[in-house]
């Protein structure tokens, strides 16, 4: 018998779609049920490679993870991920297809269609409930005939849909209510019932407004979920991206450089969840001044935002940042931006053919045709300008690029590669570094607690401070999710939704 299924649309992007479908993983795990989350099409640059070396959105390997479970490429058959404001990369079923322009993508998307569907399909046999997730709003009355993410996947699942809407943000009334009257006839009647998100304050100055949604939708509200302070998932959306409402008392202070493209900017989430560190996104070099450490993120769109940071003065920046010897660090595009040239001949990102890099690590990158995606294995090198005290200890990471980076004569590596996507290595080695200048492909490097200590630690020293690196775990934050759920929604009625 197929998976029985329940899905999650939002009035909007960035209403908290993805971490309440991971609220419902877990809640419906801890019942004793077998769960998978599913997202027909994700738009995100924050990617994650599976097991078999596939790509899939991070917030679904996020929910995989709620529900106990590896993460799979069914779970998100179709990632776009954005290459500029018009132009973007389809990857179906974790491997890198074509890279097309936006108003172009209409007419090839038909053709994702069974790739969806069968994902869906396959995920139905081996699981007793599904739980899909939307993306943006159904009501984009410009895009309903042809949306991917919404209501073609609730027909195809045949899933009860849950339509929420985010408070904290104003309009939650509007936007809940105009979405249900922009949605098709057709489409309407499978919103079962309506979330309120995000709610900070006195919850009986809103029970008059809640009631105004109920008569005037005929739904029912499930419930009003709280704004979950101190979270320590990451968000999917960019926009989110703010210095971390933190005291600014923090000993540490680590900045990341918001590039335009920036992409898996959930490799510092384990450094949100750090006591001793406040990390800032940053668009400016002054913003970056006293930083105990700066890190330049990956990106989608490397020898575009290589431009941008030249634009915005981040060259002489960099450039005397390292000559004061403190500690600089390059992640995947931003490893290729501290390099000496980045070329691409067949033109597979951009229209420049070489550009010039910013010079401070000795190696060059060359772009491919084909995505490396790997899970990836390594050992750092036991004489390294940022992590001393992190050699022998085998860390897990994975790799997504197009960028093939080579080191030059009597360049020295940072890591040692171990193992990818099972393979056992030797010989190979990854990485650069010079003075206090470090690069690396690796993403993940931060989920590895050694690698955080061993950070926290250096960067203490360096300020004559002894610091530790707290204790975290996921599961504690998933299971935090469950109990929002049945703390404040209707869970009879949840329950019931899904036959139980």
């Amino acid at each position: 018998m197929p998976a029985r299924t329940l899905m999650v649309q939002g009035t909007a992007s960035s209403v908290g779609k993805s971490l309440l479908v991971a609220a419902l993983c877990r809640y419906f795990k801890q019942k004793g049920l077998k769960v998978a989350p599913f997202k027909s099409q994700n738009m995100s640059n924050n990617s994650f490679v599976t097991n078999e070396g596939l790509e899939i959105g991070r917030a679904q390997a996020m929910q995989a993870e709620a529900c106990g479970i590896e993460p799979s490429v069914d779970m998100n058959p179709v990632l776009l991920k954005c290459e500029s404001d018009h132009r973007l990369q389809v990857v179906a079923l974790g491997k890198a297809g074509p890279s097309i322009e936006g108003t172009a993508y209409y007419e090839y998307s038909p053709q994702l269609k069974s790739v969806i569907t069968g994902a869906l399909t396959r995920l139905r046999e081996k699981y007793d409930l599904i739980i899909l997730e939307g993306a943006g709003s159904p009501a984009e009355v410009n895009l309903q005939s042809r949306d991917l993410a919404n209501m073609f996947a609730a027909k195809e699942a045949d899933a009860p849909v849950l339509l929420v809407g985010d408070i904290d943000r104003g309009g939650v009334f509007a936007s809940l209510i105009g979405t249900l009257d922009l949605l098709l006839a057709e489409d309407k009647y499978r919103v079962k019932g309506l979330i309120i998100n995000k709610f900070r304050g006195n919850l009986d100055i809103l029970k008059p407004g809640v009631t105004f949604i109920e008569e005037k939708s005929k739904l029912p509200v499930l419930g009003v979920l709280p704004y979950l302070m101190g979270l320590g998932l990451a968000e999917e959306d960019s926009a989110a991206l703010e210095p971390l409402k933190k005291s600014d008392q923090a000993p540490l202070r680590i900045v990341v450089v918001k590039l335009p493209h920036i992409s898996n900017f959930d490799d510092f989430q384990p450094l949100e969840n750090e006591s001793a560190v406040l990390l800032q996104f940053v668009e400016k070099p002054e913003d970056a001044e006293g930083a105990d450490l700066l890190i330049l993120p990956g990106t989608k769109s490397t020898i575009s935002d290589l431009q941008w940071l030249r634009d915005q003065g981040f060259e002489p920046f960099l450039k005397d940042w390292s000559q004061q010897s403190l500690p600089l660090l390059g992640i995947c595009g931003g490893y290729q931006m501290l390099g000496e040239v980045i070329e691409d001949l067949n033109h597979v990102e951009s229209k420049e053919s070489s550009v010039t890099g910013l010079g401070l690590l000795p190696v060059g990158t060359q772009f491919e045709n084909e995505k490396v995606t790997a899970q990836t294995e390594v050992v750092m090198m036991d004489e390294n300008p940022i992590f001393p005290n992190a050699g022998n200890v085998l860390l897990k990471t994975y790799e997504i690029h197009m960028g093939r980076v080579k080191l030059k004569d009597r360049a020295q590596s940072l890591f040692k590669i171990r193992s990818r996507n099972g393979k056992e290595f030797s010989e190979e080695t990854e990485g650069a570094m010079k003075g206090s200048v470090a690069g690396t492909l690796m993403h993940g490097l931060f989920e590895n607690t050694s690698l955080r200590q061993s950070l926290i630690s250096y960067l203490g020293w360096r300020k004559d401070l002894s610091l530790s690196s707290d204790a975290y775990s996921k599961e504690a934050e998933y299971d935090r999710l469950a109990e929002m759920i049945r703390n404040h929604l209707d869970t009879k009625f949840l329950d019931q939704l899904v036959g139980l």
